[in-house]
């Protein structure tokens, strides 16, 4: 039997603090992407988290704990804004391959990792070579999606221009942030109700050894005007208020 790479018992327990059950397949996958993962690290920056049981708890714990608190309908449309190594949208589809996952991010390499990885999973996913508000932009993206997902690579005011574009009215947008957002969202509400969005939760999430996580979730109440996403310098320079 091969060695595996990861800590298989403590990530099936930690799936299943979120009440997400993680078959012999999934582990099997979660494996073989941590494995993966590190080897094309040497050869491209991906993530500063190579330590096996880190990659278990920082990078798939942390994007399973959506499960917990979004309730993903079977067969949903999601958007991974910004996937960078593929958190959280490839972790998703290994845990829910039901999932129509896409996966946006600005920087070849890093797809052209995802593709491989993907591959060797056995797993298919729609990688998409774009920059989001280029992308926000296409009608073959604008507003198709059920949920588009974000690991905290803005501040949200800016964030939201990015990720409502996407969504379908209806549907949501899940930012995954530290643990203390309270200015964040107060910051962000005039652009988030702007974009068609409102805020519907924010939920505390427990990553334990990494401490705690908080997931603001905004509905898609009504369609985002066509003046958004504007260019990112714009967005940059001249945040929504």
């Amino acid at each position: 039997m091969t060695e595996t790479f990861i800590n298989r018992d403590h990530l099936a327990a930690l799936a299943a603090s979120f009440g997400v059950t993680l078959d012999e397949t999934a582990l099997d996958r979660f494996d073989a992407y941590a494995r993966l993962l590190c080897a094309w690290n040497e050869k491209i920056n991906l993530t500063a988290i190579t330590a096996p049981e880190e990659i278990v708890v920082k990078h798939f714990a942390d994007s399973l704990s959506l499960l917990q608190v979004a309730g993903l309908p079977q067969n949903a449309a999601l958007i991974d804004v910004g996937t960078g190594a593929g958190f959280p949208g490839l972790a998703l589809k290994i845990a829910r391959p039901d999932l129509r996952v896409t996966l946006l991010d600005s920087t070849k390499k890093k797809l052209t990792v995802l593709a491989d990885v993907s591959r060797a999973l056995g797993l298919s996913v729609e990688l998409l070579h774009l920059r989001a508000e280029d992308a926000g932009r296409q009608p073959a993206f604008r507003e198709q999606f059920d949920v588009a997902a974000a690991r905290a690579v803005a501040n949200l005011r800016e964030l939201a221009e990015y990720c409502l574009p996407f969504v379908k009215v209806g549907g949501r947008f899940l930012a995954m942030k530290s643990a203390k957002t309270d200015a964040e969202l107060e910051e962000a509400k005039a652009a988030v109700r702007l974009l068609g969005g409102k805020t519907a939760a924010v939920h505390p999430v427990a990553l334990y050894e990494a401490g705690a996580r908080t997931v603001i979730e905004i509905e898609k109440v009504s369609p985002t005007p066509a003046l958004y996403p504007r260019p990112s310098a714009k967005i940059a320079r001249f945040p929504l208020k």
